[in-house]
């Protein structure tokens, strides 16, 4: 573990995202005819470069000039699980051991802040991409999980944030177990109402967290926000479609961005919001090279996921599930597999709605991110543990043959302590960041783009555990470190 799951040589369909499959894009290719003068390039045409767009032009005066190798939201943000969400994946005790428990609590609420700032952009803009918002479960299957989330809920009320009661199933053995410190903390329900939650009848889960969740599809609204953002700033927004960055050069008080032999870009300041996986070589004239340091920020994942549609007959819903075991044919896996479920109306190609399933959790760990493919074949392994899940986990998942509509694969970028990296870059200032998915990485990108607008709009920003100074420690989330191979640092 991890599976290298696209090297096998067992493939399936090729990348085939829902997300894009309802994209329906009706605007031309964005390019530039020759080289090109800008105040502020934003490289990345994904959520936290289309997010850091729109607050630039908002925020400030200065011209903005969006640069996408692809198309608007092709990447990552057209390969992903498609849901919202505003938690790290970390233990927020493992926040306050590296940050403090004040920058811990500043930047907990700075990721809730988000579920504002994603209102905002939709009534400014008067989007139409359909958002559902609803409350979503992480379930537990032992006590040690139990207990981690108890712990980390005392802690987020003594620094003044708001939590939910965990749910602790009336049967489970280690109810006993729970200190009589964390009884305020916890509610007690029947098993089968935990099941019924869940949506499941396997035994092993004691207890659910709900939390607040929702579902939209990224790659339309980022493609309907560009649209806005070409009306409403025709004299300070450009947008550069097909159009890779070679290579990129810091100097003092500018940066060229070297698009071709022929052609460049001059750039008063940089936004990296690549998570930085294109291939652009760094090179900064203006003191220390920081090319190494920042191709080694991001470590890639490749996830996998699958999607079927039904009818149209039950709520949405995010669920996320840590089994203790699950049956992948005869064989019994115990190595914290972790997958997640969401559930939202989807308009078909009839135009009639029915509900689509995602399943998410297979995943392989990139030694260099500039190896993925896009193109590359969704793999036979990854789609028999999906299989698996459903049929023995999602009650509503076990038929005798399931029909995928979708099969896709995205590439993620952990930072080396799990949290997001939004802010200047410490060896030269006019270069900024907004990248580093934390496995939840809308909601994120989106608050990262206003907080890059405040640094570009020349404000006094508080220190916070989002700003770039280097490598962390590596303390993420139980699951996360197994599949990144690190040991348990907390």
């Amino acid at each position: 573990m991890p599976v290298i799951f696209y090297q096998n040589k067992h493939q399936m369909i090729v990348n085939h995202s829902p997300w894009l499959y309802q994209l329906n894009r009706t605007r031309p290719i964005a390019v530039l005819d020759g080289d090109h003068h800008t105040d502020v390039a934003i490289i990345g045409g994904g959520i936290a470069g289309v997010s850091t767009a729109f607050y630039t032009l908002k925020n400030t005066d200065k011209k903005v000039t969006l640069i996408e190798a692809d198309k608007i939201a092709h990447g990552a943000t057209g390969h992903n699980g498609g849901f919202l969400a505003s938690y790290f994946e970390r233990s927020f005790s493992s926040l306050i051991q590296e940050f403090g428990i004040k920058m811990a609590a500043d930047g907990q609420q700075a990721m809730e802040s988000a579920w504002s700032l994603l209102d905002e952009i939709r009534e400014e803009a008067q989007l139409q991409t359909p958002m559902w918002q609803f409350t979503g479960y992480a379930a537990c299957a032992t006590i040690e999980e139990v207990l981690v989330h108890l712990r980390n809920n005392a802690l987020r009320i003594k620094a003044g944030l708001s939590t939910s009661l965990l749910m602790v199933s009336e049967e489970a053995k280690q109810l006993n177990d729970i200190p009589e410190m964390y009884k305020e903390l916890y509610t007690v329900l029947p098993k089968a109402d935990i099941s019924a939650l869940l949506e499941t009848d396997d035994e092993d889960y004691i207890a659910i967290l709900p939390e607040r969740k929702g579902c939209m599809n990224s790659a339309l609204f980022c493609e309907e926000l560009v649209g806005y953002l070409i009306t409403k700033y025709p004299d300070r927004f450009t947008l550069a479609e097909h159009t890779p960055v070679r290579r990129l050069v810091l100097k003092d008080n500018h940066a060229v961005l070297d698009i071709s032999k022929t052609k460049k870009i001059t750039a008063k300041e940089v936004v990296l919001c690549t998570n930085g996986f294109e291939n652009i070589n760094i090179v900064n004239t203006s003191g220390k090279s920081i090319n190494n340091k920042f191709h080694q920020l991001v470590r890639g994942i490749v996830g996998y996921m699958a999607g079927y549609t039904e009818e149209l007959n039950k709520p949405p819903v995010e669920i996320s599930y840590l089994p203790k075991k699950f049956k992948h044919g005869s064989d019994i896996y115990e190595e914290d597999p972790y997958f997640y479920l969401t559930r939202r109306p989807y308009e078909t190609e009839t135009k009639e709605t029915h509900n689509l399933i995602c399943i998410g959790g297979p995943e392989a760990l990139m030694d260099d991110t500039n190896n993925y493919n896009q193109e590359h074949p969704f793999p036979s392994e990854a789609k028999d543990e999906i299989d698996s899940f459903l049929r023995y986990t999602y009650k509503h998942g076990r038929k005798d043959k399931i029909e995928y509509k979708f099969l896709w694969h995205g590439l993620m970028g952990f930072t080396p302590n799990g949290v997001r990296l939004i802010g200047p870059e410490p060896l030269n200032p006019i270069l900024y960041y907004n990248l580093g998915c934390n496995g939840v990485g809308l909601l994120p990108s989106i608050y990262g783009g206003q907080k890059i607008s405040w640094h570009l709009a020349g404000q006094k920003v508080t220190p916070s555990i989002f700003d770039p100074k280097g490598d962390g420690p590596l303390v993420i989330k139980k699951h996360i470190r197994k599949r990144l191979n690190i040991k348990d640092t907390e």
